[in-house]
């Protein structure tokens, strides 16, 4: 019979975010068929006896472990893969996935560089024989089409030089664009959508502070209705306020699956450095809300962004 300390060991190496798989296997290696039966007893959460008392796992809970133990999978191969073959195939599997996902789109499009997001497309040409600006073209019917087919196809001046007059006529650009959003939407607006997909993040970083000066606001909290246009400024403009943001949602106790998700995409796909400032503070979060050899993975890949960060 397994032991009352055993099942809450148990219990708990199965619950929150990974598993641990270290607990697992030194309870059930020497697991016998009683001693296995107990567990089933012990584990309601997983297992239960239906309406015939035919003693069976519940569907829910182990499509949930089986996505746990995925995590740790998912963390290694993103780490692994070459970085332009893993953002063509997460591209791909946003714009499968709809709607929901394309703030995945975003994501890529706005944090990488240059080089790194042609080099993504070059994959995707490989990988699918057809371009991600023809297929989110082809599938993406509301009004972000304009504006994904633009941030995909960018090729952003990464040099520093900044023009303060042009940065400051495009924030009042924008707020007029915001102002106006009742007869028309800011993200369907054309200037809009050129100056956030032409200009280089040092100048979206100007025309940022420049709104903030003109409006009091800043440009993300005039968009509080507009969430899509409002995390596309936030990836080009604070990339570390949209790190912190996801990272919080996806570690919380009630996290959402593609929160949870978000989490391992994040941590394994970021450069290195992008992290720097908020590694202590989710590296401690990491540690208290995940398991095992998942929770491992995350650290490692924090820890050597903050070294190389750092360099």
């Amino acid at each position: 019979m397994a032991h009352p300390a055993e099942v809450e060991v148990l219990n708990k190496a199965l619950s929150g975010i990974g598993v641990d798989e270290k607990s697992i296997i030194s309870i059930l290696g020497k697991s016998h068929h009683e001693h296995q039966r107990s567990i089933r007893k012990g584990c309601s959460k997983f297992f239960f006896e239906d309406e015939r008392q035919f003693e069976r796992w519940d569907d829910t809970a182990i499509k949930n472990l089986k996505l746990e133990f995925k995590r740790f999978k998912d963390a290694v191969v993103y780490s692994l893969m070459h970085p332009w073959e893993r953002d063509a195939r997460l591209l791909k599997k946003a714009l499968k996935k709809g709607p929901q996902q394309y703030y995945v789109i975003v994501e890529i499009a706005c944090t990488r560089s240059s080089d790194q997001l042609l080099g993504a497309r070059k994959a995707y040409h490989s990988l699918y024989d057809r371009s991600i600006e023809e297929d989110l073209a082809a599938h993406v019917k509301a009004s972000e089409r304009k504006l994904l087919v633009a941030l995909v196809s960018a090729y952003r001046y990464e040099g520093p030089k900044v023009k303060e007059d042009t940065a400051k006529s495009e924030a009042k650009a924008l707020l007029n664009a915001i102002k106006n959003a009742d007869k028309r939407k800011p993200i369907e607006d054309e200037e809009v959508i050129t100056i956030l997909t032409t200009r280089s993040k040092p100048h979206l970083r100007e025309v940022y502070e420049q709104y903030k000066k003109i409006s009091g606001n800043t440009i993300t909290q005039d968009l509080e209705a507009e969430m899509f246009l409002r995390e596309t400024i936030e990836c080009l403009c604070t990339p570390h306020t949209y790190f912190t943001k996801v990272l919080d949602k996806a570690l919380r106790e009630d996290a959402h699956e593609d929160d949870k998700r978000a989490l391992t995409r994040l941590v394994a796909t970021q450069e290195a450095g992008n992290f720097k400032g908020i590694t202590d503070k989710f590296g401690q979060r990491i540690e208290e809300r995940v398991k095992g050899a998942y929770k491992d993975v995350l650290l490692g890949v924090l820890a050597r962004g903050e070294i190389n960060g750092k360099a």
